[in-house]
């Protein structure tokens, strides 16, 4: 094994997801992982607690990004309209990572311990951007309605832009599916 190598996160990552893809989440041990990323166990474990957080381990950064776009967006602003603007900013960051995101969403969907840690992610998600709403005046059952709407907004785009036949623009899909949104809230 070589002493040391660059990246070794996102080496363990890739392994990982490599590994759930062909043996199964529950088949596949730490052990493996961390031969196939040509690391340690104990290096394993210095970057994830177990292996399900291989899988989540962009979730932080996520939410950095969008209560960073509601931080920023030009005042005055409505709330879903802020909100739209922290989904699309989540959807830029995503945008470069398609096929990786269809294998996990594969990996995730075939497991269900898996699914709830991914609502769970998405409560904390929306949580944190419901907070970011809050903290610029919204009040609290306006910033949740938001929050949870444009959580929703997300779920449905993602999932058109990782489908087979998906449009290849998850910014798009994300400001279509707010459009959308407002046409069925709106009655139209």
């Amino acid at each position: 094994m070589v002493r040391w190598q660059p990246d070794a996160a996102g080496r363990l990552e890739r392994a990982a997801l490599e590994l759930y893809a062909q043996r199964g989440f529950e088949q596949t041990t730490v052990a493996e992982i961390a031969e196939r990323a040509g690391v340690t166990e104990r290096t394993f474990f210095r970057y994830f607690t177990d292996k399900r957080e291989v899988l989540f381990m962009g979730a932080p950064h996520l939410e950095a990004v969008a209560v960073a776009a509601i931080e920023s967006a030009p005042e005055p602003i409505v709330p879903i309209d802020a909100v739209t603007w922290a989904i699309e900013a989540i959807a830029q960051v995503l945008q470069g990572g398609r096929e990786h995101a269809r294998a996990r969403a594969s990996v995730v969907g075939a497991n269900i311990p898996l699914q709830e840690r991914e609502l769970l992610k998405m409560a904390k998600l929306a949580g944190a951007v419901s907070e970011a709403l809050q903290a610029r005046g919204v009040p609290m059952s306006e910033a949740a309605l938001a929050a949870q709407s444009g959580i929703t907004v997300f779920s449905v785009s993602f999932a058109r832009w990782i489908a087979p036949s998906g449009v290849d623009d998850l910014p798009a899909l994300v400001r279509a599916s707010f459009r959308e949104l407002k046409a069925v809230a709106a009655g139209s």
